[in-house]
């Protein structure tokens, strides 16, 4: 049985600020899934066409053997061109099965299904499921399964969660172009750099995040598990630099330090980055961090406005991220700060108050979206009840794109706000004079440079 495993590429429109600076990481969701097979004697091939050149056509012209079972993997950003892969796939292989797995699909399953070039769904952790699929039996009794029936959609009953995550096997990154891969403009130091995850799930429920995708349940790696797996990247691809791709890495304080422990005692010669909540940390872990060769965290501060914060459930105030910011940079670690504009009750003085909090916390990157009210979070489901949803247009929700119609304030003019308030926060003669004076090698010259381009020019 010849079974294909596809993530599709990622396009962004003209802008979008992402374009100048997104790089590119490798799906471990697909990994994993490969490896889950791997370990049940199943192979399987995976083709990450975000890293490969051309459009739908040319790659699916490049698969010469014909696969069983294509399984693809969509985020909602990345949906209509999956459509289009699958299109051209099921053109050039009539009698392979297709079938979907991936954020977007596991909350609007009847969307992708609507799709007769589509066959089924796998919602939430598709490891068990997909080999379930895999190994034939009653398609009835496949767990997060869902299809078509007698012209009507069948959504079988999700099974359980993986509750222990060590029982999974590393990640297939042999499977991977390994090479190909680079992180966002701004957030790694050395190269070659590569993502990890070490969590499932987020102790957040923010309105505009799907953070429960893979359960509600939040489940670790032991860091004994993340140090083999870091071992093993440094000594088969030379990985100098990890960023870990959680939605909160520090929401087990217990197991954040004790891995760090382990980095320092074994001398694990590693850098790495990662997510995180302001409500997630302490001084002595963020000092545990530093020591353990963490140099950037990243959090979700999204608004200046304590009322906004309030409207979109963050469950934190200003005086929370001002002290974590401090924190941060008092040990030494980088702060990479996100901002969101339109949010519910966004006006005009709102987005001053969050450009004005965000040169007060004055972070060493400020990253500003417009907000997306993504499919299956509960924006998304307050924009579509109360009409404030102008498109579902789904290659219009790439974070720089307002599909909202606020009763507050203007789509025009939060797409204004978007193209003036990274130069409000990065031409700051103090900023650039700081960012100047961290210049250290010649990497440091190039990201600094290409950065200043992608602000000058959005």
């Amino acid at each position: 049985m010849k079974i294909l495993l596809i993530n599709p590429y990622q396009t962004s429109r003209e802008g979008n600020i992402w374009t100048k600076i997104e790089g590119a990481m490798p799906p471990l969701g697909l990994a994993y899934i490969a490896s889950y097979l791997e370990s049940k004697g199943i192979d399987s091939e995976i083709i990450d066409m975000n890293v490969s050149q051309g459009d739908a056509k040319t790659q699916v012209d490049k698969i010469k053997e014909t696969p069983d079972i294509i399984g693809i993997t969509s985020m909602t950003s990345t949906i209509m061109n999956a459509y289009e892969i699958a299109k051209y796939l099921r053109e050039k292989f009539p009698k392979a099965k297709i079938i979907f797995g991936g954020v977007h699909p596991t909350v609007l399953p009847e969307d992708v299904l609507s799709r007769q070039y589509i066959d089924y769904v796998i919602r939430g952790e598709g490891e068990y499921s997909f080999y379930k699929f895999i190994t034939g039996g009653d398609i009835k009794n496949i767990p997060n399964l869902s299809y078509r029936e007698n012209n009507k959609y069948v959504h079988n009953p999700s099974g359980p969660l993986i509750d222990n995550l060590d029982t999974l096997p590393m990640p297939a990154y042999y499977k991977l172009p390994i090479k190909k891969y680079i992180p966002t403009l701004g957030s790694y130091k050395r190269l070659p750099a590569i993502s990890m995850i070490a969590t499932r799930g987020c102790p957040g429920k923010c309105t505009f995040c799907f953070g429960s995708f893979l359960g509600e349940k939040i489940r670790m790696h032991s860091p004994d598990y993340l140090i083999e797996e870091i071992k093993f990247l440094q000594k088969n691809h030379g990985i100098k630099e990890i960023l870990f791709y959680d939605d909160t890495f520090t929401t087990f304080r217990h197991k954040v330090k004790e891995f760090c422990n382990k980095i320092i005692e074994q001398k694990i010669d590693i850098s790495w980055v990662c997510f995180s909540r302001v409500d997630t940390i302490d001084e002595e872990t963020l000092k545990l961090m530093k020591k353990a060769g963490c140099h950037q965290i990243m959090y979700g501060i999204e608004s200046g406005s304590e009322e906004i914060l309030k409207n979109i459930n963050k469950k934190v105030n200003k005086e929370k991220a001002k002290i974590a910011v401090q924190l941060t940079k008092k040990v030494g670690i980088e702060c990479r700060t996100t901002y969101m504009l339109g949010n519910p009750g966004e006006t005009e003085e709102t987005i001053m108050q969050t450009v004005k909090f965000a040169i007060e916390l004055d972070p060493d990157i400020a990253l500003f979206n417009i907000t997306t009210p993504f499919p299956g979070t509960a924006m998304f489901k307050w924009a579509k009840e109360n009409g404030y949803l102008i498109s579902e247009d789904w290659s219009k929700y790439d974070l720089s794109n307002m599909v909202m119609e606020l009763p507050t304030i203007s789509r025009e003019k939060i797409q204004k706000y978007y193209k003036k308030v990274f130069k409000m926060f990065y031409l700051r003669p103090n900023y650039l004079l700081k960012r100047l004076f961290k210049i250290r090698s010649l990497n440091d010259l190039k990201m600094a440079f290409n950065a200043f381009l992608a602000v000058i020019t959005h």
